[in-house]
């Protein structure tokens, strides 16, 4: 293993909950307008002028002003918190536990880091999805409310208030399934590609180029950068259809009673294959930029 791995037998806890949650709170802050956009592409008809990124900002600034670019960021920050503590805590736990396990496989070490990330990426954010569905369903109609002919909400309690009334508790779960379908993979690709990429560009680099031994800390920001990017851009390209199908099932809930088969049906319709890939763009974005300062903030706190 390279010598920056983080182990968490030895990392500091409550450091790590306690100031790891203002540093994923403000990642959250910088990078929660991508969010709102993505999901604003995801959904939009054929007939709605914002087709693109730029004119989705252009929109949301010209009628609410900044405040349009966080629409629901009250909600997400109730669950984001609690979420990422179960999300890390799994998936470091898991990681250890899966390593032990390979030891006696004798694989390599990027094979071992591909493995071990893989899963642990896959079983945190399953753990996470049941807790954090609800709040993705309230968020994302308040992200879209008023456009494309969406209802409009008076905040995240109506959103959940009217959601109970028409579906009952099912209602915040609704595409549950697919949430699954979406996180769980696109989680597990991200900490395999991650896993397996920072450890081949350490055999590329070296990883004994700082003092004892020790990677100089520039390197190591290059490395996980590097790695985060991959990351990104190989779990998006492969999930962001299924988050595009599961966007829209959840934000159309109340407004009509619509399948996954329908969905699929009403993208190629509208734009081709390529309807099923909206939203790739910021999401590739989100994905990489959320995990590169999920890891730089790892090293962070491990280190000081």
């Amino acid at each position: 293993m390279a010598s920056s791995d983080i182990n968490w037998d030895r990392l500091d806890k409550t450091k790590f909950y306690v100031v790891g949650a203002g540093l994923f709170t403000g990642v959250t802050v910088a990078l929660y307008p991508v969010s709102v956009v993505k999901t604003r592409l995801q959904v939009a008809s054929k007939d709605t002028l914002e087709r693109s990124a730029l004119s989705v900002v252009k929109g949301l600034l010209k009628t609410d002003g900044i405040r349009g670019l966080y629409k629901g960021f009250f909600t997400v920050m109730t669950g984001t918190i609690p979420t990422r503590v179960i999300f890390l805590t799994a998936l470091e736990t898991t990681k250890v536990a899966s390593l032990r396990m390979l030891e006696p496989f004798r694989l390599s070490d990027t094979t071992q880091a591909a493995i071990s990330n893989g899963v642990a990426g896959m079983t945190s954010s399953l753990l996470a999805q049941a807790m954090f569905v609800p709040i993705d369903v309230v968020s994302q109609k308040l992200m879209v409310q008023g456009y494309s002919g969406h209802t409009q909400y008076t905040g995240g309690l109506d959103v959940a208030r009217k959601v109970l009334r028409s579906d009952g508790i099912r209602g915040l779960y609704k595409g549950f399934g697919l949430s699954v379908m979406t996180y769980v993979p696109s989680s597990a690709v991200w900490w395999a590609s991650y896993g397996s990429s920072k450890h081949y560009l350490w055999r590329i680099l070296g990883d004994n180029s700082g003092e004892e031994g020790t990677p100089s800390l520039p390197k190591i920001i290059l490395v996980q950068a590097t790695g985060g990017i991959i990351a990104g851009a190989t779990a998006s390209c492969i999930t962001t259809p299924l988050d595009t199908i599961k966007t829209r099932l959840q934000v159309t809930g109340l407004e009509k009673k619509i399948s996954v088969k329908q969905v699929v049906k009403d993208l190629i319709l509208e734009d081709g294959w390529k309807g099923l890939y909206r939203g790739l763009g910021p999401r590739f974005f989100s994905m990489s930029a959320w995990g590169t300062s999920m890891i730089v903030a790892y090293e962070y706190l491990n280190c000081s």
